[in-house]
């Protein structure tokens, strides 16, 4: 099966849960730059969430250029992907509507914890399909990234009944860590060439 279909539809998917996050931010009350303030916890958590849904797309657009064709399994495995992506707005608005309360920031961390083990779980899948020896498992390594994000999503979770911002933080860091760029798909795929 071809991977282009694949690709083509993840992208859709994810620019249609960006599309949906922009259009929960509300236009202010006032017109004076003052009516943005009570905005801004809205706008702030929309930018996360933004930044997150960008390294998923980047890093699945490297995943998927590192292998040559996907099966059943895989697509699967990416339904499972887009499912938790898809749930980035409710848990986006609900952090943004009601900054530091811990539900909702814990809820927040859930759900990129298991956008984290599915992309996880596909990436697994797509080195089951290629094989061991292949360009995309030597790329992925130990993919010690993925681990501390993980982590501090488990640490996160917990954290926000205790200390709400500190769960925020480690949050930032993860997308922080993932900003800076990931070569390791790319060094491959040159190397090969």
């Amino acid at each position: 099966m071809s991977k282009d279909r694949l690709e083509a539809f993840s992208d859709g998917v994810i620019a249609i849960i960006i599309t949906i996050m922009v259009l929960e931010l509300e236009v202010p009350e006032g017109i004076e730059w003052t009516a943005l303030m009570p905005l801004a916890p809205i706008f702030l958590s929309y930018v996360l969430s933004f930044i997150f849904l960008a390294i998923y797309w980047n890093n699945h657009h490297h995943l998927l250029q590192a292998v040559e064709h996907v099966g059943g399994r895989i697509l699967w495995a990416n339904m499972h992907l887009l499912f938790w992506l898809s749930l980035i707005p409710f848990v986006t608005a609900w952090m943004g509507t009601h900054p530091l309360a811990p539900w909702p920031i814990a809820l927040y961390g859930v759900v990129l914890l298991f956008a984290a083990i599915a992309y996880y779980l596909l990436t697994r899948a797509l080195i089951a399909l290629h094989g061991r020896q292949s360009l995309l498992a030597a790329a992925v390594g130990r993919d010690s990234k993925g681990v501390l994000s993980v982590i501090f999503y488990l640490m996160a979770i917990p954290a926000a009944f205790a200390i709400p911002w500190s769960s925020l933080a480690l949050y930032v860091l993860v997308a922080i860590i993932w900003l800076i760029p990931d070569r390791r798909i790319e060094k491959v795929l040159v190397a090969d060439e």
